[in-house]
């Protein structure tokens, strides 16, 4: 299972910064970063591998309640 969150980083190496600090809580939560692309505008996307759902959605909830605006959405291949 993959997960695919999108954010806004209008300064991407600050974001990238921050992001790299977090990368303990990250592998905490059962995630392992697979690929980021920097999108249209400000918008940065990350794929994470997901080795525990339940741990990656407590993670997601960590960021929300921070204030950080991400989306996400759980993806699986057929």
């Amino acid at each position: 299972m993959q997960l695919l969150i999108q954010t806004t980083a209008p300064d991407y190496t600050a974001w990238k910064t921050a992001f790299d600090a977090e990368a303990e809580n990250i592998a905490d939560a059962g995630l392992s970063t697979l690929q980021i692309w920097k999108g249209e505008g400000a918008a940065v996307l990350v794929l994470f591998e997901v080795a525990n759902r339940k741990h990656a959605q407590d993670w997601l909830a960590k960021q929300s309640a921070l204030g950080h605006g991400v989306t996400a959405q759980f993806l699986q291949t057929v």
